[in-house]
């Protein structure tokens, strides 16, 4: 199944300076940047023809895959002068890098990248800034055996803040973690078929119009999932994530712990 990848943003809240032009996807975890951390993930579970939705700082994204560098996270062997990989990346992986516009929307990428789907009946996708330990193939069966147009992945609020119930007098009735209510968040991976292009207008939104659309017409399916997820929106979000895989606490690296499993 082919995955679209939005990574054109700006990311501003990313951004070290003025002069940093490196799209948020770029930012790295480890020896790798997010996008890849995202592909690694997909291609785990089978999914290995990528489309990427370039924009902003799209010579970073292409550069990086044009030079790419087996030996940073393979093992391998150097004899004679000559490296041996005993394992790889993206040898099979089939990536189509397609120019969507600086300032394009979601929807809007997603609408111009339709023709490298092939008519595809169902289809992934995801912002390529969030990493997650999600059941993928979980998420893609249930969609499956549903009648709609998409499936959003859900998670619960990740806000630290608390909300207050107050009454007409001032007093507080009541102090509630917003982790605790009764509310789900959109986690940026999606399930879509293409019914998901009549409702994305020109200059669209994928959530706010397509997502959106569907949801009125009963069309829309969510994944509730509880486990890892972390979105990368800020310098101290990625920090954390880096800081994470430096002591070994990468959750979201599920290649890593099906490999150590079999060896185990």
């Amino acid at each position: 199944m082919k995955v679209v990848l939005f990574c054109g943003g700006y990311g501003m809240r990313m951004r070290s300076g003025a002069a940093d032009d490196v799209p948020k996807p770029m930012a790295m975890v480890g020896p790798r940047p997010l996008i890849w951390h995202v592909m690694r993930y997909y291609a785990h579970f089978g999914h290995k023809e990528f489309i990427l939705c370039l924009g902003y700082g799209a010579h970073h994204i292409k550069d990086f895959f044009l030079n790419y560098e087996e030996t940073t996270s393979n093992d391998f062997v150097l004899r004679g002068g000559r490296t041996e990989l005993l394992s790889t990346d993206i040898s099979d992986w089939t990536i189509t890098f397609a120019q969507t516009g600086i300032e394009s929307p979601i929807g809007e990428r997603l609408r111009r990248v339709r023709h490298h789907l092939d008519g595809d009946e169902m289809f992934l996708a995801n912002y390529a800034d969030v990493l997650t330990d999600a059941p993928l193939p979980e998420m893609i069966e249930k969609f499956a055996q549903r009648d709609a147009g998409a499936s959003m992945m859900v998670v619960p609020p990740q806000s630290s803040f608390h909300c207050v119930d107050l009454g007409e007098d001032g007093l507080v009735g009541g102090i509630t973690a917003v982790s605790e209510l009764p509310l789900w968040e959109n986690g940026g991976y999606f399930v879509l078929r293409q019914e998901v292009f009549d409702h994305i207008p020109e200059n669209g939104d994928l959530v706010a119009d397509g997502c959106a659309q569907l949801a009125k017409r009963g069309r829309l399916v969510a994944h509730q999932h509880r486990g890892f997820w972390k979105p990368t929106d800020t310098v101290k979000e990625r920090a954390a994530l880096d800081e994470a895989y430096a002591r070994g606490e990468r959750p979201w690296a599920v290649w890593e712990q099906d490999s150590a499993a079999v060896s185990a």
